[in-house]
């Protein structure tokens, strides 16, 4: 008999991701010089970026050249207040075009119980020049600061 032991789904640690420093230029709405960008964009980096700003955050990719995007992996960290988070992620074709929702998320963070909350998309995106995270990090108010753990993208 032949067999073979079938393999789990890849987790995000053994996923081929797309090397954003090279591909990609990065914008960011605010940013908290001891949190930035890089942070939640390159592998091996530790921490997480932080806006300096309160409220609603931007988050955008630029490629270099279109890419195939088949997967976005989001992870959203919260250690100290409860609060309901609600990010966008879109795309575009090329920086005029409009943007195309890919999807609309809200959770709530109840710590010490809910502190992560981890987003695996598996997408069909053709040709993508731009890819825009928006963060609204607290519906109830403004005064929260957003922040993000990991974003990858393959």
């Amino acid at each position: 008999m032949r067999k073979r032991l079938m393999t789990q789904n890849r987790s995000a640690a053994d996923h081929r991701w797309l090397d954003l420093e090279k591909l990609a230029q990065v914008e960011v709405t605010s940013e908290d010089a001891s949190h930035p960008i890089e942070f939640a964009l390159l592998p091996g980096a530790s921490g997480a970026w932080h806006a300096a700003d309160p409220g609603e955050q931007r988050v955008r990719l630029i490629f270099d050249q279109p890419q195939k995007i088949n997967r976005i992996f989001l992870v959203f960290e919260e250690t100290e207040l409860g609060r309901s988070q609600e990010f966008v992620l879109r795309w575009s074709p090329n920086a005029d075009a409009p943007y195309q929702e890919i999807v609309r998320q809200q959770f709530n963070f109840s710590p010490p119980g809910t502190i992560v909350e981890r987003e695996d998309y598996r997408v069909q995106l053709p040709n993508v020049s731009v890819l825009e995270l928006q963060i609204f990090p607290d519906r109830g108010t403004t005064t929260r600061i957003a922040s993000l753990t990991q974003l990858r993208v393959a």
